[in-house]
């Protein structure tokens, strides 16, 4: 009889930030349906967070939806506590939460610039704060994994390609790829391993008027050169292999999952 495969992030627990909807949604069941325990963090929607845990428990997973304005110290604090006291641990953090308040720069309200900010980075860092600080007090256990902790930050093709309109958002991408790299560095001593996803044009609610549009569709796919736009599960796919053992040699690594948006499509016939 062939010995069935354990599945690569059995016995884990995972802390999906803004996973009740879009790529956060798609994560959180990708890790699930890789074996782990899944917390659907979400700042809004309880409903769409229920339904993702309930999704998740469908498929014989375990999860649980807590709320959490993942820009406030202690709301951050307040969730980590609750998945220790549920689940005594934590294996993997996807620090995904982010979003826009887009206007032109002239426009741009300070109130615009600190809330993309607050989520976007500071949220991210508050996160992998916490987090970090667990794995270090768990240490390896190697029936686990092989890391003491594995951080994803979920950035954006924007953390290189400049975004006239979007100065505040590309900036907090920015920002995500060099704090991404900068705590990898610190924390591969001790074993925790910190990478970064940068997806490209995505069809999720967020941008749902242009590719629900037959010509802003077209428009989009002149700028990728594999002639599709991504689905979620593209970085679900991506994010379980980081998570994974498969992935143990690799930190401080962006992974773009864009098609081949940066790959600057405009030059392709010799610009």
């Amino acid at each position: 009889m062939t010995k069935k495969l354990e599945k690569p992030l059995a016995r884990q627990r995972a802390l999906v930030t803004g996973g009740s909807s879009g790529i956060g949604a798609a994560i959180a069941k990708a890790l699930a349906a890789a074996g782990a325990k899944v917390l659907v963090n979400y700042a809004g929607g309880k409903d769409r967070a229920e339904a993702v845990v309930a999704e998740i428990a469908d498929d014989d997973g375990e999860a649980m939806a807590v709320r959490a304005d993942i820009s406030d110290e202690q709301q951050v604090r307040s969730m980590f506590e609750t998945m220790l006291a549920a689940w005594d641990g934590i294996d993997i953090l996807v620090n995904n939460s982010g979003l826009q308040r887009d206007a032109a720069l002239v426009d741009m309200t300070v109130d615009d610039w600190d809330t993309v900010m607050g989520v976007n980075l500071r949220g991210q860092f508050l996160c992998t704060r916490e987090a970090a600080r667990e794995f270090l007090r768990q240490g390896i256990n190697p029936k686990v994994s092989s890391a003491a902790g594995k951080i994803l930050c979920i950035s954006s093709v924007h953390d290189v390609i400049p975004w006239a309109g979007h100065v505040n958002y590309a900036a907090s991408k920015g920002g995500v790829s060099l704090f991404m790299k900068s705590a990898a560095q610190e924390l591969a001593p001790s074993r925790i391993r910190v990478n970064a996803i940068s997806p490209g044009a995505i069809r999720t609610p967020i941008n749902r008027e242009v590719w629900e549009d037959p010509a802003g569709e077209a428009d989009l796919l002149t700028l990728i050169p594999y002639g599709r736009i991504g689905e979620p599960s593209d970085i679900g796919k991506a994010a379980v292999w980081l998570a994974s053992d498969q992935s143990d040699y690799v930190t401080g690594a962006t992974l773009y999952v864009d098609g081949g948006m940066t790959l600057y499509p405009e030059f392709a016939d010799n610009g």
